[in-house]
């Protein structure tokens, strides 16, 4: 890693200013956010966050978005609670901080929110989209959950397995060239284990010039060189569902 200090670069970006469109609710011991379109369907995507928690503004941005797009979309607190990260806290403790938020170990979260979307929205085609700690997640439910029709993966590490190749649900993976934290040699051992082993229909795209964040973290507004591939990003990510789901 080039940086040992600072382990994640989720830093870089910008907090939007947003504030939602959807609403709050309780699913058995957590809490979700929620958002749905105008009209009826049974289609759902659920959508999980990075280390800045359930309640960043980006991240329901990206929701409401999804919701926009005639999904019923839900970013569930899969920190259960704990506080999320903070841009400034010591990034010397994030690895302590991260053991206990670990990205595989969210099955039962998970199957708390499948619930629900079943049972309570009447969903019966669910996908599911991750950034960054939420891309890891994604990776780890696309390998566990058949019943799933799709994943998207933005900027989720992939370097913390060696067992990640089998996957079970076609799988799209985002990834931006000057990612200083996922290695554009990771990337290709990812593809090329795909490649080999994967049974599934897949994607691994690189956006040329982009750092970790950029489809849920940079503004279009203030970043306008980035505007293109985050726009980009976000439309291949809506196709990806679209094509699955």
């Amino acid at each position: 890693m080039a940086n040992e200090a600072r382990p994640c670069p989720c830093d870089i970006g910008d907090r939007f200013e947003y504030g939602g469109l959807g609403h709050e609710v309780q699913v058995e011991h957590i809490k979700a956010y929620v958002c749905k379109p105008s009209a009826s369907t049974e289609k759902a995507v659920i959508v999980i966050q990075d280390i800045f928690g359930w309640q960043l503004p980006n991240t329901r941005y990206m929701v409401d978005m999804l919701a926009a797009n005639g999904y019923i979309a839900i970013c569930p607190d899969f920190f259960v609670g704990k506080e999320p990260w903070n841009p400034s806290d010591d990034w010397s403790t994030f690895a302590e901080w991260l053991k206990t938020r670990d990205a595989r170990k969210i099955d039962k979260e998970a199957d708390v929110v499948l619930k629900y979307l079943k049972q309570q929205c009447s969903a019966k085609k669910i996908g599911v989209v991750g950034f960054c700690w939420g891309g890891i997640v994604v990776h780890h439910l696309m390998m566990k959950y058949p019943e799933l029709k799709a994943g998207v993966s933005v900027y989720g590490i992939i370097r913390d397995s060696d067992d990640r190749y089998n996957l079970l649900v076609p799988t799209f993976f985002i990834f931006g060239e000057k990612d200083d934290v996922i290695p554009l040699d990771q990337v290709t051992l990812l593809e090329q284990k795909l490649k080999q082993h994967c049974k599934v229909d897949y994607r691994v795209k690189i956006y040329p010039g982009q750092t970790h964040g950029f489809v849920h973290r940079k503004r279009e507004d203030i970043n306008p060189q980035d505007k293109p591939y985050i726009e980009e990003a976000r439309k291949d990510m809506i196709s990806w569902l679209n094509k699955y789901i």
